[in-house]
C-alpha cells in the first residue's frame, strides 16, 4: 500500500508539473507580444529581400495578415467612396442589409476577396512533375476555409458547379501568382457592409512578394450581373513575425457570439 501511495504520488506530481509547464508555455507565447507591440516582422526587416523555394520562385507561403476586404470592398480595395460601379438593383440590396445578417458571422465561409483579421497561409504542394496544388489556409479553419488553387495545367470545367469558393486554377507570370477563379456561389458577402455579386463573378487575383514582409494582391473583379464594368482593386498583406508563425486553431461555432448564432434575429428582408 505504502509503495503505491507513493507512485500515485509521484505521477500526481509529474502530472502537475507538466500541466505548469504547458501553462507557462502558453503565458511565454502570449506574453511575447508586449504591451502596444506587434505581431508583424519588425521595419528593419520588411524590406529584405525576398525568399525563395527550391525551384527558384518566390516563396509565398507566409503566415500573412490582411490582403484581402474585410469591411468595406471599395475602401479596403483603395477606391473613393462611391467608385465602385454597383448596378441600381446592388447598390439598393446593400444599403438594406445589415452586418449581423451576413452569412460570415453565422460560421459561413468568407470567400474570395475577404480577408479576417486572423493569419493565413499558402501551401504548396510538389510531386515528380513539379508544383500541382496551391492550398489556402486560415487560421479560422472551420468555415470552409480550405481553398484549392490547381496548378497542374487543367482549366475551368465547362459547366462548373456554383460553391463558395468556386474553381481556381493557377499559374505563374515572372514572379506574380496568378489565380483565376470562377464557379462561385451567390451567397456570401464582399465585406460587412453587405456587397452582393451574382454567380457570373469571375476573379483574377495577382500576387507578388514585393520584399520580406509584403505581399500583393491586385485583384480584379468582373462580375457583369452586379457592376457595370470590371473593378481593379489593390489589397496588401503583411508577414507575422517570424516566431508566431504557426496558425493555430480557432473554432467559429465554439466562439461565436454574433448573427443567427448569438441570438439575433433575421430582419425581415433576408429571410
Amino acid at each position: 500500500m505504502r509503495k503505491l501511495l507513493v507512485v500515485s504520488i509521484t505521477m500526481i506530481g509529474l502530472t502537475l508539473t507538466l500541466l505548469v509547464q504547458q501553462q507557462a508555455q502558453g503565458q511565454d507565447r502570449v506574453r511575447s507580444i508586449p504591451v502596444g507591440g506587434s505581431p508583424l516582422v519588425p521595419e528593419r526587416l520588411v524590406n529584405g529581400p525576398v525568399p525563395r523555394l527550391p525551384d527558384g520562385k518566390p516563396d509565398l507561403t507566409g503566415p500573412w495578415v490582411g490582403g484581402g476586404s474585410n469591411q468595406d470592398i471599395e475602401r479596403d480595395g483603395g477606391l473613393k467612396p462611391g467608385e465602385l460601379p454597383l448596378l441600381p438593383w446592388a447598390k439598393a440590396l446593400r444599403d438594406k442589409r445589415k452586418e449581423q445578417d451576413e452569412p460570415y458571422v453565422a460560421c459561413l465561409p468568407m470567400s474570395v476577396p475577404r480577408s479576417n483579421p486572423y493569419p493565413w497561409k499558402f501551401a504548396m504542394s510538389y510531386t515528380s512533375k513539379g508544383l500541382t496544388h496551391i492550398y489556402l489556409l486560415h487560421e479560422l479553419g472551420d468555415d470552409g476555409a480550405h481553398r484549392v488553387v490547381y496548378m497542374d495545367g487543367r482549366k475551368h470545367p465547362d459547366d462548373v458547379f456554383p460553391t463558395w469558393w468556386g474553381h481556381s486554377i493557377g499559374r505563374w507570370e515572372g514572379d506574380t501568382l496568378v489565380i483565376d477563379t470562377v464557379g462561385f456561389n451567390d451567397k456570401f458577402w464582399f465585406d460587412s457592409r453587405g456587397t452582393p455579386h451574382t454567380e457570373q463573378l469571375h476573379t483574377i487575383e495577382r500576387w507578388t512578394r514585393l520584399n520580406y514582409g509584403t505581399l500583393v494582391n491586385e485583384f480584379t473583379l468582373d462580375d457583369p450581373g452586379t457592376f457595370s464594368r470590371p473593378v481593379q482593386l489593390k489589397f496588401t498583406a503583411k508577414l507575422l513575425r517570424p516566431d508566431l508563425d504557426d496558425l493555430m486553431e480557432d473554432i467559429c461555432n465554439e466562439n461565436n457570439q454574433a448573427g443567427i448564432a448569438g441570438g439575433y434575429k433575421l430582419n425581415s428582408e433576408s429571410k
